[in-house]
């Protein structure tokens, strides 16, 4: 009998072989030269490994990949096959093991394992922009990586449809911004919910910004409070 694979396993690291290639001829280095590369950062394979890396019969595993990017002298993040979305992806961009995210946000290692595996952070403020900092987050990018995406249209749905003043806690929880930032950016998206003349069309003849415009106009708003 089959047994069905574990839901705690993460899927393969993001990985282009073209990307593979690109570098290694860019730099004009021989396979059996990348394998001496990466061993001596710890990571000894067979010239064979990084050929068939290249074809994509084979895909490197995180610390295979980051000892490959140095060898390349390139950002992990340049072997990569898409932007990095999840914790996890923008933790081997920034060529970082776990023990050394969790040691850097003050978090246990284990409590960090668990927000990687789920996507979702329950790290206090401090940790969150520790976070940030570490990964090199930008606020959007921070909200995406820790699964707090939902959280935040829903939050700013009542923002906008009612009074934002009870919301602003929770909305600092999500995002570390300055609390006045915020203040301004939600009472800003509540006027121009009640008053489409902002958004450039004449009043009453154009419906509210709809949940997807709401949060787009939040980021925007935000960006321009704390320039």
């Amino acid at each position: 009998m089959r047994r069905k694979k574990s839901a705690s396993v993460p899927p393969p690291v993001p990985f282009s072989p073209a990307a593979a290639r690109a570098h290694r001829a860019g730099l004009g280095l021989t396979p059996e030269q990348v394998a001496e590369g990466m061993a001596a950062h710890g990571v000894r394979l067979l010239p064979g490994h990084v050929l068939a890396w290249e074809s994509g019969e084979l895909r490197p595993n995180e610390p295979e990949l980051i000892a490959l990017a140095r060898a390349l002298w390139c950002p992990a993040a340049h072997l990569m096959d898409t932007r990095p979305v999840s914790l996890r992806d923008h933790r081997i961009a920034c060529e970082l093991g776990q023990a050394a995210v969790a040691e850097r946000t003050g978090t246990t290692l284990a409590a960090y394992r668990q927000a990687e595996l789920t996507g979702h952070w329950d790290g206090d403020e401090d940790q969150t922009l520790a976070l940030a900092d570490v990964l090199h987050l930008s606020l959007p990018e921070l909200v995406e990586a820790t699964g707090r995406g939902e959280a935040l249209d829903h939050l700013l749905r009542q923002c906008a449809a009612g009074r934002w003043q009870p919301q602003l806690r929770a909305l600092a929880r999500i995002v570390p911004a300055p609390a006045d930032s915020l203040a301004a950016v939600l009472a800003a998206l509540h006027q121009e919910h009640h008053v489409p003349t902002h958004w450039g069309i004449t009043a009453r003849a154009t419906p509210p910004p709809t949940l997807d415009t709401l949060t787009d106009r939040f980021w925007y708003l935000l960006a321009a409070e704390t320039d």
